[in-house]
C-alpha cells in the first residue's frame, strides 16, 4: 500500500512541477505590450490559464493528500504514535555516564604541553 502511494505522489510531484514551469509568468511586465489577442476562442489564453490553474490546484491539493497520508502510514509502521524524537533522547531518570577514567599518556616522543591548574 505504502509502495503504491509513493508512486502516485512522485507521479503527482513531477507533474506539479511540469504544470508551474509551463505557466506563463504574470509578474515583471505588469501586463505592458502584449496580451491574448481580441475575440474569442475556445481556448483563449485567458481560458487556457485559468485551465491551467485550476489543474494547478488540483494537483498541489493531490500532493498534500498524498504527503499526509504517507506520513500517516509511516507513523503506522514505525508502531506507535510518538514522535521520532522520544527514542532519541534520555529518560528523565535515566543518567548519562561520562567515562571518569584518565586515558594512559601517549609515548610517541612529542613533549608535554602543560596545563593550567
Amino acid at each position: 500500500m505504502m509502495n503504491v502511494l509513493l508512486i502516485i505522489h512522485l507521479i503527482i510531484t513531477v507533474s506539479l512541477v511540469g504544470m508551474v514551469l509551463m505557466q506563463r509568468s504574470e509578474g515583471g511586465a505588469l501586463g505592458i505590450g502584449g496580451g491574448g489577442g481580441s475575440g474569442g476562442g475556445f481556448m483563449t489564453t485567458r481560458g487556457t490559464a485559468n485551465a491551467m490553474t485550476r489543474m494547478t490546484v488540483g494537483l498541489a491539493a493531490a500532493f498534500f493528500v498524498t504527503s499526509i497520508s504517507l506520513s500517516i502510514l509511516a507513523g503506522v509502521n514505525r508502531g506507535g504514535t510518538g514522535s521520532v524524537l522520544d527514542g532519541a533522547l534520555p529518560e528523565e531518570n535515566e543518567l548519562i555516564n561520562f567515562p571518569t577514567e584518565e586515558p594512559a599518556p601517549a609515548d610517541d616522543g612529542l613533549p608535554e604541553v602543560p596545563v593550567g591548574d
